[in-house]
């Protein structure tokens, strides 16, 4: 079994070993170095090649947001899951925009740190339910825009897909409910990212928050 390469980056060094011990334990991961701040977490990154970089936001040298976009544009298949302890952080959308794939509060439980892990290693995006409230508060600058606005751009099937997206479904999950293969999800949605420019899944999410397609607590965001 090929194990999930993971490096921690937190300058709280009782929290990261206790990670650390958390991940060793599962049969699919490994734990291959722990940095401090985010210069280390940047050199080390370099020297590993890890699958998933685990970073808190807030750290000595150089913080989290500065770190995991450098990451990014050196290694953009790395996934960086960002782990906070703050619920309202003016960072997040900058965080998003520089390609971190996961947010998540450190008060979280370990069993959805753990899976959260395996989901931001296989592409996919991960976002605390608690901190949707807070990235809409910092996305309301954008002007929403009405369904038939956006249905000028996207075709119906593109809508349903995002909503979707936004409610947290992974691509398997989209292509079930609605009768699609899941290479025709994925297909569409590189189409989708393209057309709007958006980077990764975490910001078709948020897309789909901004513009109503789904509600603060996942749900259909449609009105009867």
């Amino acid at each position: 079994m090929q194990k999930i390469r993971v490096l921690l980056a937190d300058d709280h060094t009782v929290l990261r070993q206790g990670i650390a011990q958390v991940l060793e334990n599962q049969e699919d991961m490994e734990v291959v170095a722990h940095a401090n701040n985010g210069n280390e977490a940047v050199e080390l990154t370099r020297v590993h090649e890890p699958d998933v970089v685990l970073i808190d936001i807030n750290m000595p040298e150089m913080d989290g947001v500065e770190a995991t976009q450098i990451i990014k544009d050196e290694f953009p298949d790395i996934g960086v899951l960002i782990l906070t302890m703050y619920q309202k952080d003016e960072h997040l959308v900058d965080a998003i925009k520089a390609g971190a794939s996961g947010y998540l509060l450190k008060e979280v439980e370990m069993s959805v740190l753990v899976s959260s892990i395996r989901r931001v290693s296989s592409g996919e995006a991960v976002v605390d339910p608690a901190m949707v409230s807070s990235l809409l508060v910092e996305l309301r600058g954008e002007s929403e825009v009405t369904k038939s606005e956006y249905d000028d751009n996207l075709s119906e099937r593109d809508v349903d897909i995002l909503r979707l997206l936004g409610q947290g479904m992974s691509n398997q999950e989209i292509a079930e409910t609605l009768f699609l293969s899941e290479k025709t999800v994925r297909n569409r949605l590189s189409l989708v990212f393209k057309q709007l420019n958006l980077k990764n899944r975490t910001e078709a999410a948020l897309y789909a928050l901004r513009k109503g397609l789904v509600n603060e607590t996942g749900d259909n965001g449609e009105k009867d």
